[in-house]
């Protein structure tokens, strides 16, 4: 494309930093789809947006489709570009939004993963951090994870005034930079007690991050996962990411209060039909009881 055109890119994530206040990671997953359209582009020999009609935003799905991109990720991509051809229609660029009615493939739903109640107790609980100060500060990390259902981002980001032993809360920043007040277990208030006591003896002194590596500076996302997988690897036998705590928090507090509204504050969800794919995973739970107990749902002989 004519370098013209791609100016607007780096417009474009000026607006999502500046005006929408989008998380870096959001920002760079819509740059990843937007490369994609580039490259598609060079290939067609389109060289500005206004090139750009329906029937190419629907030859770019469908060739991704043929390459084996899911549904859902398609619908992601779809997304990245009706919100770029919007802001260029915004900015006077682009007379029209080339994709606003072009369907993505749909995919089947795919329920988050989740530990049950006695797996996070094994891993949470299954080794004494002594004196190993690293240990220490992992175990305080996946207890807040966990305690609290937060994103690995507003983990990796949080500083020490956004947390509060004493009053028993930590204050994190989600998704559209909006901030939630979240109460912290007891046994997360423990470890993270004692990781503070610890944390002096590793943080440089200008270091505000909460959770910070060997050499003093911040604790990188790419570090918690590897770390997680680490120790699940060790302790459960088998991979568990970041984001498997939060969801296994969701799953837990909706089958102990059936409260949908409160696990949608508590996760930071916009739409409750976010949240909603817990009750799918709630509804799992009791028919997997049902089918166990019910002396009408076993299957003849089991009772034998």
């Amino acid at each position: 494309m004519d370098p013209a055109a791609l100016e607007w890119l780096q417009r474009f994530d000026n607006h999502l930093r500046s005006e929408r206040r989008l998380a870096h990671l959001t920002r760079k997953h819509y740059g990843r789809d937007l490369d994609a359209l580039i490259r598609w582009c060079d290939q067609q020999a389109l060289a500005d947006w206004s090139d750009l009609h329906a029937s190419h935003v629907r030859q770019f799905v469908a060739d991704g489709h043929r390459h084996g991109l899911s549904g859902r990720s398609l619908q992601r991509r779809l997304a990245a570009l009706r919100t770029f051809f919007r802001y260029l229609v915004r900015e006077g660029a682009l007379q029209h939004d080339p994709a606003t009615d072009i369907p993505a493939p749909k995919s089947g739903k795919r329920l988050p993963r989740t530990l049950d109640v006695d797996s996070v107790a094994r891993l949470l609980d299954g080794l004494d951090p002594g004196e190993d100060s690293l240990l220490l500060r992992d175990l305080a990390l996946f207890e807040l994870l966990y305690s609290c259902g937060l994103r690995l981002s507003e983990a990796a980001s949080l500083d020490l005034n956004g947390l509060d032993l004493r009053e028993g809360v930590v204050r994190v920043t989600g998704k559209g930079a909006k901030d939630r007040l979240l109460p912290i277990g007891r046994k997360a208030r423990e470890r993270l007690g004692e990781w503070l006591q610890t944390r002096g003896g590793l943080a440089r002194i200008e270091e505000q991050a909460v959770f910070v590596n060997r050499r003093g500076g911040r604790l990188s996302v790419r570090s918690i996962e590897d770390r997680l997988a680490r120790l699940a690897g060790q302790l459960l036998g088998q991979a568990v990411h970041p984001h498997m705590l939060r969801h296994s928090f969701a799953s837990h507090m909706l089958e102990s209060s059936g409260d949908l509204r409160a696990v949608q504050e508590l996760l930071g969800h916009a739409s409750i039909g976010t949240t909603q794919v817990y009750t799918h995973l709630d509804f799992q739970h009791l028919a997997r009881t049902y089918d166990a107990a019910h002396p009408r749902a076993r299957r003849r002989g089991d009772d034998q």
